[in-house]
Order: C-alpha cells, then sequence, then structure tokens
C-alpha cells in the first residue's frame, strides 16, 4: 500500500512537470537539436509501449499480468518509458536555459525515480528473474545507470 502512495505521488510529479513546461511555453521549440531529442524520446516511449501492449500504464507502479518483458527497448533499459520521459524534458532545458526549466524537468525526473524504485521493489517480487535481468541491464541510460 506504501508503494501505492510513492507511485502516484511520482506519477503527479511527472505531470506537474511537464505541464509546467508545456504552460510556460518551455517545452516544445524550434531548436534542432532539442527537436533531434524529443524525437527519439517519442520514438523510444513509442516502442516500449508497442512492446508492453495492454500492459503499457498504470496510475500505480504495479506490475500487470504476464511475463517480464525483456525484449525490444527492455534489452537495453529496464525502464524505457521513463528514459524517455526524462530525455523529453531535459532536451527542452537546452532551447530554454532558465531555472524554471530546469525545475520542471528535475521535478519529472524526480516523480520518475520515485516511481521507477517502487516498481522495481515489486516486479522484484513478482518475478523471480527480474533480479538476473537487474544484473545484465542498467535501469534508465544503457551501460551507465
Amino acid at each position: 500500500m506504501v508503494y501505492l502512495f510513492w507511485s502516484i505521488l511520482g506519477y503527479l510529479a511527472m505531470v506537474g512537470g511537464i505541464f509546467g513546461l508545456i504552460f510556460n511555453g518551455m517545452l516544445f521549440t524550434s531548436f534542432v537539436p532539442t527537436i533531434a531529442l524529443q524525437t527519439i524520446a517519442a520514438s523510444l516511449m513509442l516502442w516500449a509501449r508497442l512492446v508492453l501492449g495492454k500492459r503499457s500504464f498504470h496510475l500505480s507502479a504495479s506490475p500487470a499480468a504476464g511475463q517480464l518483458v525483456t525484449s525490444g527497448p527492455y534489452k537495453f533499459v529496464r525502464h524505457p518509458i521513463y528514459s524517455a520521459v526524462c530525455l523529453f524534458v531535459w532536451a527542452a532545458v537546452p532551447a530554454y536555459p532558465t531555472g524554471q526549466a530546469i525545475l520542471f524537468s528535475a521535478t519529472c525526473t524526480a516523480g520518475a525515480l520515485l516511481r521507477l524504485f517502487c516498481e522495481e521493489r515489486l516486479l522484484r517480487r513478482r518475478y523471480p528473474e527480474y533480479n538476473a535481468y537487474c544484473h545484465r541491464t542498467k535501469r534508465l541510460i544503457p551501460f551507465m545507470f
């Protein structure tokens, strides 16, 4: 039950950071490097959602029924959707290098990390093979973290 609270709080932080960027006109731009990174992020998110299928979204970070997914983008990172969201919001910062853009992006990232850690605890409980998967696959950034 405690994970439910923290994962929903993480979700709200992610949404709050994204909406903060949108409402302040700092998420989208004509700055080419930002467009390129956001296109990569959107493609990664779409790929991950397609691989997960109908199991791709829950308000809380509770694992859905079915087998552990380790194919597609999940072969490279354990949480490609969170990776994509973080990349998408941080890509806007070079176009809008303000404290406000950094704050909103950091809020979104903190929310993603909060959800990620809640989700990982639940995944370890549900899937015995999750620990082995963790040893061979990084959380958010391939070969790094």
